[in-house]
């Protein structure tokens, strides 16, 4: 039997919870987890936001753990190993996108909180081409915010080819914001942090930002016009696109990974001209996710994080439903 935390209803409290996971499928691992991160996604999931939660739902799909049971056509990891798994735990494995190696854009991946149970667990179970190996010099209790937001931020700088010289913009400073600031940083770009929060200006700057920008002063937004080579928003209110669109360059992009639920208001003209671009991206595949495990050690980037111990998980999750979370909340045994 495996021991959770699961909600039995939208927006429900977490109670103790346990389930028989069966058979240990061929090609999947079981994880013993030493710590989840939790993310706002666990809280849309938790709330159903998105229409399709299932329940009794158990939240966290930012996992670390040694691995305690292997399929036995698993040769890729081994018992004790130390593993993070992320927002997929399975794929498809045949199809186009999957061949290609983005098994994060299959149309037939398996959330890790959706249709399965998750990693507010004492063990989670998942296909062994969805679990990473964890580099030895990352901090466990540190790493599972890279699994999801982490390579989020990440992706983009490896799917656009962003070059190290390039000029750079962030939207939000938050659970993402404060990881794409050390992440482009080490890359070599030049980092503008976009804030409407005083409190994090100096905070922006230590983690990577040359400059900030006040994302409420419209003036100051303008005399940015045609600097950046991409921006990525990591926020998920409404804001003036049109105006942020101004301040890239001809051939700029702005990114979106942060999931604004309402449409994007963006004049044509304002593409056009400057032949600029509009995107999005998910998590990444991984091969990505493997590749910025490995950066981040080699540069020593990591989360700021608070934790709180599993049997504290309504707590945790209400500083960050609250917004107090500073910058990413994990949960240890």
């Amino acid at each position: 039997m495996i021991n959770a935390y699961a909600a039995k209803e939208a927006g429900g409290k977490l109670e103790k919870f346990q389930y028989d996971p069966g058979e240990l499928g061929a090609h999947d691992v079981e994880i013993d987890v030493e710590s989840c991160g939790i993310c706002h996604s666990d809280l849309s999931m938790l709330d159903n936001e998105w229409g399709m939660t299932e329940y009794p739902f158990v939240p966290g799909h930012e996992v670390v753990g040694t691995i305690s049971q292997v399929g036995e056509h698993v040769t890729s990891l081994k018992i004790g190993q130390r593993v993070g798994l992320g927002w997929h735990a399975s794929y498809c494995n045949s199809c186009r996108t999957c061949e290609a190696g983005d098994h994060n854009l299959c149309a037939d991946a398996t959330m890790t909180i959706g249709g399965r149970h998750g990693g507010f667990a004492d063990k989670v179970r998942a296909q062994a081409r969805a679990v990473i190996p964890l580099p030895d010099s990352i901090d466990s209790t540190k790493a599972g915010p890279l699994f999801c937001g982490g390579i989020t931020v990440f992706n983009p700088l490896v799917q656009f080819n962003i070059s190290p010289t390039s000029e750079v913009a962030v939207i939000g400073i938050g659970g993402l914001g404060h990881l794409a600031l050390q992440f482009l940083n080490a890359w070599g770009c030049k980092v503008v942090a976009f804030t409407s929060s005083e409190s994090k200006k100096q905070e922006a700057l230590e983690l990577g930002a040359a400059e900030t920008i006040n994302s409420r002063d419209e003036s100051e937004i303008k005399q940015a016009r045609g600097r950046f080579d991409l921006i990525i928003s990591t926020v998920n209110v409404k804001l003036d696109w049109n105006l942020y669109l101004s301040t890239l360059a001809p051939k700029g992009r702005l990114h979106f990974v942060g999931a604004t639920l309402e449409p994007l208001d963006i004049g044509a003209f304002n593409l056009i001209g400057g032949q600029k671009s509009v995107s999005g991206s998910p998590v990444g595949s991984p091969a990505t996710i493997k590749t910025m495990l490995d950066f981040a050690a080699h540069h020593n980037i990591e989360p700021v994080t608070e934790t709180f111990k599993f049997d504290d998980v309504n707590s945790a999750i209400e500083r960050l439903r609250e917004g107090k979370a500073h910058y990413r909340v994990v949960l240890t045994k």
